[in-house]
């Protein structure tokens, strides 16, 4: 019998050759992926291991060390103050409504 037209015994195509071609397909997507998403990071690295003279070498080192920094720093202030003035601002709308309700219904 050829390998090629494997048959099970209902008459049916054998499916898991098809199964681990559609799974190394996912797999081979993925792995292709993660290797473009990673490389940025890595190129970071690499654009000061090849300069040559020490001192623009080390302060490439420090740029990239700052703007490592400034990434991972959170945004905090802006975003308490925009939190604060947002639940004002809801406060006051709740009070607006309060105030249309008590004058609406007196004691129903």
């Amino acid at each position: 019998m050829p390998a090629r037209s494997r048959l099970l015994a209902t008459g049916e195509p054998e499916t898991s050759a098809a199964m681990n071609s559609i799974i190394v397909r996912y797999c081979f997507a993925a792995l292709i992926t993660l290797a473009l998403s990673a490389a940025p990071a890595a190129a970071l690295e690499q654009n000061c291991r090849f300069i040559q003279a020490k001192p623009d070498r080390e302060a490439c080192y420090k740029r990239q060390e700052e703007e490592l920094v400034a990434k991972r720093k959170p945004a905090a202030p802006a975003t308490e103050s925009t939190t604060l003035e947002t639940l004002r601002q809801l406060r006051q709308e709740d009070d607006a409504v309060y105030r249309s309700i008590n004058n609406i219904c007196r004691g129903c």
